[in-house]
């Protein structure tokens, strides 16, 4: 209702300035359609104004205050169209009384995303004199909005994409309100909240096929009981629920946040993720990483930078979330964020911000980590996806192309509907792609449950840990275009370790890899699949440590272990300076170990040269397979 009442403001500060319109000389029966629209007006019930407004026009085509009433509603039903014209025909009745309604003109016209016809109206309107403080902070507001659109629009010229949202139907969307929407990292299932009588919320889910989606239903178990609830993320894998509500016997005071493990029998009572997480203020928004490590939220809590707060917690090795950490002004502002949504790539989230630079309310933005783990700085998403409105939540599917969001539009089945739109190349998310397998024993085959590591080889970091479930199973979603170092670590026994060349694999596919750990035991054989010297060379290579680490924490954890290091090469060159080569190779080795504090009696080194191969060295493959270093449990 901003548009209408400021109209409902000026109205009585204008007639004074009239060149052709002469509010006395109106028909009175126009007058009084025009009265009875106002009473619907100020009731919020723009929609029966309408027609009344337009009685009142056609009763009398020279009132000029019912034209700006029902542009006003018009603007306000997001009609912006209608509206720019219906101000427009005010303007042509009498361009003096017309000025003050330059400012909600402007609206409408950057509603349509004219924004440089927006600015020169905003302009306009400060060029009126007397302007009331309320008035010239409002204009002013509007113009550094038309201003940022109109330099986007510079540094991003067009191309051929076409925004065009589709709602996503009546198997999704009700009368009612559906927002927040989450999709797992499969895209087979989404889930969101619905707005129901007397301010319930409920958690919805839909099943997604090629052609559609599947009829909604309530989520099955014991997390819809509690009635106030609000925001909500499903894990990538499907199996946890993270959402914010106030529940009767757990709550903080305020909006916590709480997490729901999904069982056969439906999703489990919710628990609520603690102190480190949870304050007496405001937690919200919560979304998932997909390797299930970091949590990022909503606060309103004091040490923020303004309104609401993007926060980060990590969960620590005993399962527990760790204390939040705001996550910094370059990337919050003195205003709200909210809606944060990180995608399965594990490097990309966006949030809505009302205080950084955009088009007016709430816009869209993303930000994304660099290899370092650094947050680079917000992106305006732009429009038309960001308008002049208050823009919502927003998940991204996991190839990266297909967006879901929370609007009104115009073809809304009532509140906010959910809705699917192409995201636009240039903000979408790294390509990913899936690994997936299971971890058992290798002698018995029995199902471990593991911490399965992800190496960025391109600069030895950690890009994400996760546990497998109690079945051995895990999966895993990674940007393409990189090669990766898996590695699985569980006592009892030994590391596992293999390079995984995936950059050149294709985006969403699977790549399915069983991993089998062989048990700490006495003549046990482990092959580093990571370290290749280079040709004649016995210096460590880069991606050496990534498993000498790992073998360094083996020997840590077995302190009476002992292991030979063994060198092997092909059988291309002289066998004595092979021989001298793999020697000098497994030497490097045993001394990064004995520099790192392993004891010189638990570890020997000895070079075989080329005469034990393990593959046929008449070919290429084969001697890249015999060109290894290894190492054996010779002492328990």
């Amino acid at each position: 209702m901003k548009i209408f009442l400021f109209c409902l403001l000026v109205l009585v500060s204008t007639h004074g300035f009239s060149q052709v319109y002469e509010p006395e000389r109106v028909n009175p029966k126009a007058v009084k359609n025009y009265e009875k629209a106002l009473d619907l007006l100020q009731d919020g019930q723009l929609q029966e104004a309408v027609p009344i407004l337009l009685q009142s026009i056609k009763e009398d085509s020279n009132f000029v205050d019912a034209y700006l009433s029902l542009a006003g509603a018009l603007g306000q039903l997001k009609k912006y169209d209608q509206s720019v014209k219906l101000y427009e025909k005010a303007r042509n009745k009498d361009t003096a009384y017309f000025l003050l309604y330059n400012l909600p003109y402007s609206i409408n016209l950057a509603g349509l995303g004219k924004f440089e016809e927006a600015l020169a109206a905003a302009r306009s309107f400060l060029r009126y004199p007397k302007l009331n403080e309320r008035s010239i902070k409002s204009a002013a507001y509007r113009i550094r909005c038309y201003e940022f659109a109109i330099r986007y629009a510079k540094e991003h010229p067009s191309t051929s994409y076409l925004f065009t949202p589709i709602n996503l139907g009546d198997s999704v969307n009700t009368a009612q309100s559906e927002y927040y929407p989450s999709v797992t990292v499969t895209d087979s299932l989404l889930v969101f909240t619905r707005l129901g009588q007397r301010g319930r919320e409920d958690f919805i889910e839909s099943a997604m096929h090629k052609k559609g989606f599947g009829k909604w239903k309530l989520i099955d178990g014991d997390i819809n009981e509690e009635p106030n609830k609000g925001a909500l993320s499903v894990s990538q894998d499907g199996e946890w629920m993270i959402f914010a509500g106030q529940l009767s016997t757990q709550s903080y005071r305020s909006f916590d946040i709480y997490i729901s493990y999904y069982t056969p029998q439906g999703w489990s009572e919710p628990q609520s993720l603690g102190s480190n997480i949870n304050t007496d203020a405001y937690e919200s928004g919560p979304t998932l990483s997909p390797d299930k490590r970091a949590l990022y939220f909503i606060s309103n809590r004091p040490d923020g930078y303004g309104g609401s707060d993007l926060y980060v917690s990590y969960r620590q090795p005993n399962g527990k979330w760790g204390p939040a950490v705001n996550m910094g002004p370059d990337i919050n502002s003195a205003g709200d964020e909210k809606a944060p949504f990180i995608h399965a790539d594990n490097q990309t989230l966006y949030y809505t911000s009302d205080g950084l630079p955009g088009y007016g309310g709430s816009d869209l933005f993303v930000i994304r980590r660099n290899l370092n783990g650094e947050w680079g700085k917000p992106e305006n998403l732009g429009y038309p996806i960001n308008t002049i409105e208050n823009e919502g939540s927003l998940a991204v599917s996991a190839d990266g192309l297909t967006a879901y969001y929370a609007s009104d539009r115009s073809d809304s089945r009532g509140g906010l509907d959910l809705y699917k739109f192409d995201l636009r190349p240039d903000i979408r998310p790294y390509r990913t792609l899936y690994v997936k397998g299971k971890v058992t024993d290798k002698k018995t085959g029995k199902p471990l449950p593991s911490s399965v590591e992800l190496i960025n080889n391109s600069n030895n970091s950690l890009l994400m840990k996760v546990q497998t479930d109690e079945l051995g199973d895990y999966f895993i979603t990674l940007p393409t275009g990189k090669d990766y170092t898996f590695t699985v670590n569980r006592k009892g026994y030994l590391f596992y370790s293999e390079l995984y060349a995936l950059g050149s694999m294709e985006a969403d596919s699977v790549y399915r890899k069983d991993i089998l750990l062989q048990p700490v035991e006495l003549n046990a054989v482990s092959v580093f699949q990571n370290i290749r010297f280079a040709s004649n060379s016995f210096e460590l290579p880069a991606g050496a440590l990534i498993e000498l680490d790992r073998l360094l924490q083996v020997l840590t954890e077995n302190p009476t272990l002992k292991v030979e290091i063994s060198g092997h090469t092909d059988n291309i060159g002289k066998a004595e300076d092979n021989q001298v080569l793999a020697t000098n190779r497994a030497k490097a080795i045993a001394d990064y170990l004995k520099g790192k504090g392993i004891a010189a009696d638990r570890l020997t080194y000895k070079g075989y040269g080329a005469t034990q191969p393990v593959a046929d060295n008449t070919t290429e493959a084969g001697r890249a397979q015999n060109r290894r270093t290894t190492f054996t449990i010779t002492g328990l």
